[in-house]
């Protein structure tokens, strides 16, 4: 029963970040960042850092507690470790939106107006963050049936 709930979980948060994030972009996109679209991307933003808490939150206590499968069966499948960089890949590039929104927050809280003039940019690195997301879903599904198992 627990190797379901977390397994659950960990596609729960799926949808949760593969939406959030995809709505940060469409907000990001606005024709006019106002103080609504500002509010719609830290949002957004905000379900997406849940998302990325309940992915690794799940997703180290399936591996390293064997609920599904024997953590051996993570170390030695090379779909794991692709998986593994192309995660790497997204918090990497999640740096800077991450950065810029903390920033956005602060300027906001003392009642200023951010500077939006790198959204477009962000919302490029949001889109290469939503199309890794899908990615790893097919490696995640390859993996699942134990292709590419090494030695």
């Amino acid at each position: 029963m627990l190797a379901a709930v977390f397994s659950a979980l960990h596609l729960l948060a799926l949808g949760l970040g593969l939406g959030s994030v995809w709505m940060r972009g469409r907000a990001l996109r606005s024709a006019v960042l106002d103080e609504a679209a500002i509010r719609r991307v830290l949002a957004a933003d905000n379900v997406w850092g849940l998302a990325a808490l309940l992915w690794i939150g799940t997703g180290l206590t399936r591996v390293l507690a064997g609920l599904d499968k024997e953590t051996a069966f993570y170390v030695h499948n090379g779909l794991f470790w692709v998986k593994m960089g192309m995660f790497l890949l997204v918090f990497v590039l999640e740096l800077r939106p991450m950065t810029t929104f903390i920033r956005w927050r602060a300027v906001r809280s003392r009642g200023g107006a951010p500077d939006t003039s790198g959204a477009a940019i962000l919302a490029r690195i949001n889109d290469v963050e939503a199309a890794l997301v899908v990615l790893i879903v097919f490696v995640a599904a390859m993996m699942a049936r134990g292709l590419w198992l090494l030695p």
